[in-house]
């Protein structure tokens, strides 16, 4: 078990439905880290952003953009994460993937589409939650609107880091830090988002507003409004087990059944 975990965490604008161009730019941030990482957390659909056009920019699992992380990955000697437009079986994803330097992949399908943009038409909704075992740390990936809805991420399986990856808007960018800090506190768990920034090909802006926060709601990372940036959050395990082993509070949560 590694007793810390360094995460990265990368605010970064998108180019609409351009994977080629997204992964140069990319490239370019994470080969800039200087500081060993071990995870490096990029936006919701870094390579495409948020586009219902899936048809036209998705890719399957042996695709380009996945290549391209295992590559990445590798080089760095870190883990890679971020969700990607994705068809499988015909159907389209949203898919959340965590890639190790070793080669593995774990996965996980957005549970909740977001039926405002209609989502909901073009992408299938997964229907498992994910705990991915990390270097000894127990990582819950979720995906942008999953962030609504507390009970999916609800820390049944005391995980220790909740991570979300957005492309969460600017006029609603008040809920976004609220929930994040919610979900920390509730969770009893480091909760990180990572949202872009800028104005996509529908004209919809992003100002980031990307964060982290400890078990007690504190937040432990420095962003920007509007700003590329890039933040190295340093996970501590034994802050988790303190603060759990002190105030129990998980130990006096509902049970409950997901359907």
């Amino acid at each position: 078990m590694q007793n810390q975990l360094q995460i990265a965490l990368v605010q970064s604008d998108l180019v609409w439905e351009n994977p080629e161009a997204n992964r140069k730019n990319f490239t370019k941030k994470i080969e800039g880290i200087s500081n060993p990482v071990d995870v490096v957390v990029l936006p919701e659909m870094f390579a495409t952003g948020f586009t219902m056009n899936a048809e036209r920019v998705a890719e399957t699992m042996q695709g380009e953009t996945v290549n391209w992380m295992k590559q990445m990955a590798t080089k760095k000697n870190a883990a890679i994460a971020g969700s990607l437009v994705i068809v499988e079986d015909g159907k389209f994803y949203n898919r959340f993937l965590f890639v190790e330097p070793s080669g593995n992949i774990s996965i996980y399908n957005k549970r909740h589409t977001f039926t405002l943009a209609n989502e909901h038409k073009t992408y299938t909704a997964g229907t498992e939650k994910v705990i991915i075992d990390f270097k000894g740390w127990k990582i819950c990936p979720q995906v942008c609107y999953d962030l609504r809805f507390p009970v999916w991420a609800r820390n049944v399986e005391d995980y220790d880091v909740l991570i979300y990856v957005a492309n969460w808007p600017k006029p609603r960018i008040s809920a976004w830090d609220a929930l994040l800090k919610a979900r920390a506190i509730e969770n009893m768990s480091y909760c990180i988002g990572v949202n872009r920034v800028g104005v996509d090909g529908i004209n919809i802006e992003y100002v980031g507003h990307s964060g982290a926060f400890d078990v007690l709601g504190n937040s432990i990372a420095d962003f920007q409004s509007g700003k590329e940036q890039i933040e190295i959050v340093t996970l501590e395990k034994r802050h988790v087990e303190a603060y759990r082993n002190k105030f129990k509070f998980l130990n006096d949560r509902d049970t409950f059944s997901i359907s």
